[in-house]
């Protein structure tokens, strides 16, 4: 089994969970912050709908430099775009890591801003890395958005209060 066919059920799983978060987003809470260091709801949303993006990013060439000044964040203004948005990203990288091999996927990849290089890892590593981690670990802060703006949090690793078993207790 190749590395791409062990990691895309897990990838496929986790995108799945994430969309029911982004689904879950109201659309008249966007810019409700925890605290005023936080980013606003529509722009983690619009993060957490752009963070798997970085899959086919890192599949389809040996950097990313932010020096370039062409990334320009995703911000979420309707509940609509923001899933076309995910769904395309997430088919596009899903795509690009399912044709990869692992020959590929072991190669490096760099970060960089300018000149200067943040990092450089193997193509699985930023895909582990900043794909799915970072992804996850912002849809965790994205279903505290969701219990803060009194929104449901959907079924996560297990039912939620809001879902499944938890919720009919």
């Amino acid at each position: 089994m190749s590395i791409a066919q062990a990691l895309l059920p897990e990838f496929d799983a986790e995108m799945a969970t994430t969309r029911r978060c982004l689904e879950r987003v109201p659309e008249d809470r966007l810019d409700y912050k925890p605290d005023p260091k936080s980013m606003s709801l529509g722009r983690l949303a619009g993060h957490v709908a752009e963070m798997p993006g970085w899959g086919s990013v890192t599949v389809n060439t040996d950097e990313l430099n932010f020096g370039s000044g062409d990334f320009k964040p995703l911000e979420m203004t309707s509940r609509e775009k923001i899933l076309v948005a995910f769904d395309k990203i997430v088919t596009d990288s899903r795509a690009a890591l399912a044709g990869a091999s692992d020959e590929h996927l072991m190669g490096p990849w760099s970060l960089k801003n300018g000149d200067m290089t943040l990092m450089t890892m193997p193509r699985i590593a930023v895909i582990r890395t900043f794909v799915m981690n970072h992804t996850i670990h912002h849809r965790g802060q994205l279903s505290v958005y969701l219990r803060s703006t009194g929104a449901l949090v959907p079924s996560i690793y297990g039912p939620s209060a809001d879902e499944g078993m938890a919720a009919s207790a």
